[in-house]
């Protein structure tokens, strides 16, 4: 007998944009992802929590000896203590969107699940990751939650989805050989459409610069609504990212629904390029993070850019704050924002 998939059963990946819960992070502990870049971090991390614990709850996984350090900069950061919330899962990182769980609902009865997909630190590249891996069975539990596993390996940072049915992915990450050596478009368009109700799937090309994880989508092309997506851009043809970059803007003015309906794609410039010890970092201001009633928004001291991003995004997401985050030196560990969080819908 064939085992129903979520899908099947009703449930469907929520966009960011509804109604959430909370969201999770994971305790930065790892001083490599950061190299003699670390004291900054666990501030920076509070700093984030708290602009989200003013508006929702957040969840923070970690060791339980952290948990005093944690809690005092958080509540130093001026945080709502109440929403703050410890779960005393340790981890090898603190990358929460791709080794968290992908949450999914079912509009029918209400009920919140979970996926669990298998984690390997973007092909391998770091060690170790088994703690990290476990993160999705340990959510479950403590939450009392069902929970959905899959064997493929996906991050979270490589899909984006409308809410609707239709999620953004790259070619340059999902398909590459250090994630599912053994499955071809055809099976993890398969996996995408049982466990996240993928009903069409528009796959962009490579991603930027700097990006270790393969080419992850949230810093590429984001949806603000069902039928919008806002995407970097790089005007300067003399840039590592403009031709790639232009590749994924074409995609998505090309993309059309069985009905034929287009997507309203609206471009995002890109922060004038970051670099550390001569190397370029992956910064973008599409590594926003949704909460209810606001827009998260990585900032890298670049006054200009920075305010006509948000003005973008402001006008994207009418009715929700657009709040800049200083992340230049969150990116020194490649990824901000949205790399750092899971949403957990209601």
């Amino acid at each position: 007998m064939t085992k129903p998939t979520p899908t099947g059963l009703g449930f469907r990946f929520p966009a960011e944009w509804e109604p959430q819960a909370a969201v999770w992070l994971s305790w930065p502990t790892r001083r490599a992802t950061w190299p003699r870049q670390f004291r900054p971090i666990p501030g920076k991390f509070a700093e984030i929590a708290a602009q989200i614990s003013r508006r929702q709850k957040v969840r923070i996984n970690l060791a339980r000896p952290l948990e005093s350090g944690a809690r005092a900069l958080i509540h130093r950061a001026d945080a709502d203590m109440v929403n703050v919330e410890f779960f005393h899962h340790p981890t090898n990182d603190a990358w929460c969107r791709d080794h968290g769980p992908i949450f999914i609902r079912n509009d029918r009865t209400g009920e919140v699940a979970l996926t669990d997909w298998n984690y390997n630190a973007w092909g391998r590249k770091y060690h170790p990751f088994d703690s990290d891996n476990r993160i999705p069975g340990l959510t479950a539990r403590a939450l009392g939650m069902r929970r959905f596993r899959n064997r493929m390996v996906l991050e979270g940072g490589s899909i984006d989805g409308n809410g609707a049915g239709l999620l953004l992915t790259t070619e340059a990450c999902l398909l590459n050989k250090n994630r599912n050596p053994r499955m071809d478009r055809t099976g993890i368009e398969r996996n995408l459409r049982d466990f996240l109700g993928a009903g069409s799937i528009l796959w962009l090309g490579d991603g930027i610069v700097g990006d270790d994880t393969d080419g992850h989508v949230d810093d590429l092309s984001r949806f603000f609504s069902a039928s919008g997506v806002v995407t970097a851009v790089e005007s300067d043809r003399g840039d590592a990212n403009h031709r790639a970059l232009q590749e994924n803007l074409r995609r998505l003015r090309a993309w059309r629904s069985p009905s034929g309906r287009r997507l309203n794609v609206v471009e995002l410039p890109m922060p004038a390029p970051c670099h550390f010890r001569g190397k370029r970092l992956p910064a973008s201001y599409a590594n926003f993070l949704v909460i209810n009633g606001a827009v998260l928004m990585p900032a890298f001291r670049q006054p200009r850019r920075d305010a006509r991003a948000a003005e973008i995004l402001s006008d994207c997401f009418p009715g929700r704050e657009v709040v800049a985050i200083d992340c230049l030196e969150l990116v020194l560990g490649r990824g901000t924002l949205h790399c750092i969080s899971q949403q957990q819908p209601l």
